[in-house]
């Protein structure tokens, strides 16, 4: 199916970097990030929770190093796990050396508290001589005091020369493998900062909202403003900062980028509220359907209407569609066209299977997916 005109997204033209051998900006996909809330020293527990976000799909996963043991423990949790890990550093400009010594495909560095120009070059250097990429992290809930003090206040202008001051360093040294993140808890002072900073360079930008919330406050304020950068081509690597379980923020970055014809994951399950009309319960149908659907990476769309008001229609840009009719007796549709009827008692069952042979035919390349 074609994509019209009118859902297409120009992206914003950035150089291209490597975190391990992911790549970021450029033509290359938008990579979608998590970061781990174990104790990285706890390398089980660590591991164990990157294999988890591998298998949602996270491209790239961050690992927090605020001490020795941390970084120690890095060198053996890189060995075990095939996703590139990003450092996280605040404060120790040493713990950033020590992490790259010990494997980190990544630091991420915050200029508002890692120190001294002498400590930015430093690990620079290092991020040199172990093949590192870095990001230039600047938070509003932690800029630089100086900068503070000239803006009154967290503002755009304040986060923009905060990431320009980090980028003249890192040139200045020769290093022009990174990514940059203006973040804030604040949509609009994000967003703002993320579209000056667009204009200002040409670095591939890693966004999001900073401690957005919970699942579903977060995702809805994430999804505002991400949203927003996404539609207007900014935006080469995301992470969705959730309260809750890292997978979660994996499946609701996956979600959004979906939204917007960006990238495509796994099932588009388009559908229904449900009201008086449905044919079957559409509510039920679709929790269950999440849940049994989960393992398909395979991208494709699948729509599930109550009646016969809009279920016809969705169907026909759908790979499988499903529309509640009469007397418990149900249509389904095989990309877009009438196919058969089901009855009640097998849709869940019934819909998996079809859905599992389509995603097994569009592996194959027997068909083209409707996505």
């Amino acid at each position: 199916m074609s994509v019209r005109p009118y859902k297409k997204i120009h992206r914003r033209k950035s150089r291209q970097i490597f975190v391990g051998k992911v790549p970021v900006g450029g033509d290359s996909p938008i990579t979608v990030q998590s970061m781990t809330n174990t104790l990285t020293s706890d390398i089980k527990s660590t591991i164990t929770q990157i294999h988890d976000l591998q298998s949602a799909g996270a491209d790239i996963v961050r690992v927090s190093c605020p001490d020795e043991e941390s970084t120690s423990a890095l060198k053996e949790i890189v060995r075990e796990v095939e996703v590139p890990l990003v450092a996280d550093i605040h404060f120790h400009y040493r713990r950033a050396i020590e992490a790259a010594e010990a494997g980190a495909a990544c630091l991420r560095l915050n200029p508002g508290n890692i120190g001294s120009h002498r400590k930015v070059l430093e690990v620079v250097k290092a991020a040199k001589d172990n093949n590192c990429s870095m990001r230039i992290g600047v938070n509003a809930g932690s800029l630089e005091t100086n900068l503070l003090e000239k803006y009154g206040e967290p503002c755009p202008e304040a986060m923009i020369e905060s990431a320009l001051n980090s980028i003249n360093i890192f040139e200045e040294a020769g290093f022009h493998e990174f990514k940059i993140s203006v973040k804030a808890s604040d949509v609009f002072l994000a967003v703002s900062a993320y579209q000056g900073l667009a204009q200002a360079c040409d670095y591939p930008l890693h966004i999001g909202i900073t401690e957005a919330g919970g699942l579903r406050s977060g995702t809805v304020k994430s999804s505002i403003g991400m949203g927003m950068l996404l539609w207007s081509g900014i935006g080469d690597t995301i992470r969705v900062s959730l309260s809750t379980d890292p997978v979660e923020e994996v499946k609701v970055g996956f979600e959004l980028l979906k939204s917007l014809g960006l990238r495509h994951r796994g099932v588009n399950l388009i559908s229904c509220p449900s009201c008086s009309r449905q044919q079957f319960n559409v509510i039920e149908t679709v929790q269950i359907l999440e849940e049994r659907l989960a393992h398909i990476t395979t991208p494709m769309t699948v729509s599930v209407i109550g009646c016969v008001v809009n279920g016809p229609g969705e169907a026909i840009s759908t790979d499988i569609g499903f529309t509640g009719g009469g007397r418990g007796v149900h249509q389904v549709y095989i990309t877009g066209q009438p196919h058969h009827r089901l009855k009640n008692e097998s849709i869940v069952d019934h819909l998996v299977e079809l859905i599992e042979e389509k995603a097994a035919e569009i592996e194959a390349g027997s068909v083209i997916s409707k996505k």
